[in-house]
């Protein structure tokens, strides 16, 4: 498994991305990326840590990725901040979308779609066909969640990206090492949430490398 959305201690995570790499490492997964929440005020400060640090990252036992995601920001905002975001080294860029467990302004999951450089649209809620479409047409990955109150909509999600023939990742959106799941867990949350068995594993297997494609790097990168 290659978890796309973790937060570190850089955010409001628990854990220093060393540890987190090494929890991955235990539970049997081959990768993550630390997307800690930004906005304005600490976009720049993140991702020049996290650059600092990832000069370090070959010698981890895990894959690795540097990155952001960009939470709560005002719709017509977001293009500004996903330019900041590869500007200043981010490798993969999420955009927190309209869960139903937070007060996410509307317009934000359209505002992610709509941008190419966006690579994923983490928790989207009650996402529209429209809002799905213009997902696949522009790359932007739509996220099935573990993490409580986030997953709320899973179903909803797996069911309009099947009929729009949309791309899905699993991601934990993990705060905590109690928020990591191993593969065997991650798989049977995507049964859970409508697809099928040869679905959950192609999303599980496959689109991890398809997606580290697009952003630029090998299945094998560290």
């Amino acid at each position: 498994m290659f978890d796309f959305h973790i937060h570190s201690i850089l955010s409001d995570g628990e854990l220093l991305p060393v540890e987190i790499a090494r929890r991955m490492h235990v539970l049997g997964n081959t990768g993550c990326a630390i997307t800690d929440h930004v906005d304005f005020s600490n976009i720049k400060e993140i991702l020049t840590k996290l650059s600092e640090w990832k000069e370090e990252r070959s010698s981890l036992e895990v894959e690795m990725l540097i990155g952001v995601e960009i939470t709560h920001a005002p719709p017509e905002k977001i293009d500004r901040m996903v330019s900041i975001a590869r500007n200043n080294g981010a490798e993969i860029i999420i955009v927190h979308g309209e869960t139903l467990a937070e007060p996410v302004e509307l317009g934000t999951n359209l505002a992610g779609v709509r941008n190419p450089e966006v690579d994923i649209l983490a928790h989207p809620g009650l996402l529209t066909l429209e809002e799905a479409e213009i997902a696949k047409e522009n790359g932007v990955f739509l996220e099935i969640s573990t993490r409580k109150g986030h997953c709320l909509a899973n179903g909803h999600v797996a069911s309009v990206s099947k009929e729009v023939g949309c791309d899905v990742i699993l991601n934990t959106d993990s705060h905590s090492p109690e928020d990591l799941v191993d593969s065997q867990t991650a798989f049977r949350i995507l049964r859970g949430s409508g697809f099928g068995e040869r679905e959950a594993k192609y999303i599980l297997e496959e689109t991890p490398s398809k997606l580290l494609r697009k952003l630029g790097f090998s299945p094998n990168h560290k």
